[in-house]
């Protein structure tokens, strides 16, 4: 397999990046088998709360929402009060609506993280316009999903080779902090309530004795 030209070795940069969350919707999320939906939710509150612990613009979208996809996830919207918020009347590529590319460039920001549902469809078509827009994507797998695993797969695969880099929601949270003392409150409290083995970790360490 050959390296894509349109890959960039570039880390995270607080400073440079843009959280995109893709049609996390009430009916889609239904559809999803990639991943179970407890852990799916988990994941994807995860990401918005990292990007509010980071001060991130976000910028969220759905897609016909008066249809069988259905409104946002009521805790995802809740998460982002005061995000850039973009309706799709009915575009299944994102990069097709005018207002959101609008949302995304007024930023000023050239580093997308995205993830959304489907992976295979609503993700992969956007991020691929994306990549050929100029921007270097960094696409959170476990905080998107599909009508299957093999779906979701897939559509890591064609993202990869396309030029996208492929992380998890905590991978970002580790690239983005570099340092423990960055924020040690926030992180704490991001961690204890996505990670139940941090969680316990942290109450372990909290009952040791202290010398």
């Amino acid at each position: 397999m050959t390296k894509s030209s349109n890959i960039s070795q570039d880390r995270l940069n607080i400073d440079d990046a843009v959280v995109a969350f893709i049609d996390h919707q009430s009916g889609l999320f239904s559809l999803t088998r990639s991943h179970t939906p407890e852990l799916l939710r988990n994941n994807v509150l995860a990401l918005a709360d990292t990007a509010k612990l980071f001060r991130m613009p976000v910028v969220l979208t759905t897609s016909f929402e008066q249809g069988p996809n259905g409104p946002v996830m009521p805790e995802l919207g809740q998460r982002l009060q005061g995000a850039a918020y973009v309706p799709r009347p009915g575009q299944v590529n994102a990069f097709d609506n005018d207002d959101f590319v609008r949302a995304l460039r007024q930023t000023g920001r050239r580093q997308l993280i995205v993830a959304g549902i489907t992976t295979d469809v609503c993700v992969t078509l956007a991020v691929l316009s994306a990549l050929k827009e100029g921007f270097q994507v960094f696409v959170v797998s476990d905080a998107s999903g599909a009508l299957s695993h093999e779906a979701h797969g897939v559509a890591l695969m064609r993202m990869g080779i396309a030029g996208a880099q492929l992380m998890t929601w905590f991978s970002v949270v580790g690239e983005l902090m570099q340092d423990w003392r960055r924020d040690v409150q926030g992180l704490t409290q991001l961690f204890a309530e996505h990670v139940i083995p941090y969680r316990d970790l942290i109450a372990l360490n909290q009952s040791k004795p202290r010398l």
